[in-house]
């Protein structure tokens, strides 16, 4: 059974970090395309960071860019989601999602086969 677990979520200052895991198990992640994704009240679902399957080509969300930093562990079935300088905007509720092979749109939720639970993120004072 393919299950996605995040975790690492929580309340931050402006300007701080966090780093958001993302666990797999029921299949192997290094043959999968992986998604972060996010949803603030109010609004739809939208893509932040994606990592890919073959050679692990990165994609960031303009507004990200420069402060997040997707990497996977394969050793540990695990993909990160390491947010830096973070922003009040940046609060909302965090997804992982993943895909076998590759997407040709990183921002579309629906290229996503598989999806966790969701991790909030509050950055405020």
């Amino acid at each position: 059974q393919v299950q996605l677990v995040e975790s690492g979520g929580g309340l931050v200052q402006p300007g701080g970090s966090l780093r958001l895991s993302c666990a797999a198990s029921g299949f192997t992640l290094d043959t999968y395309t992986i998604g972060w994704f996010r949803q603030a009240p109010g609004k739809e679902r939208e893509g932040v960071s994606c990592i890919s399957d073959i050679d692990d080509i990165t994609y960031y969300e303009l507004s990200v860019k420069g402060r997040f930093t997707i990497s996977r562990d394969n050793a540990k079935n695990t993909v990160y989601l390491q947010m830096n300088s973070l922003k009040p905007e940046d609060t909302a509720v965090y997804y992982c999602a993943a895909t076998p092979g590759l997407v040709s749109d990183p921002r579309a939720p629906s290229e996503f086969d598989y999806w966790g639970q969701g991790t909030q993120v509050t950055v405020s004072s």
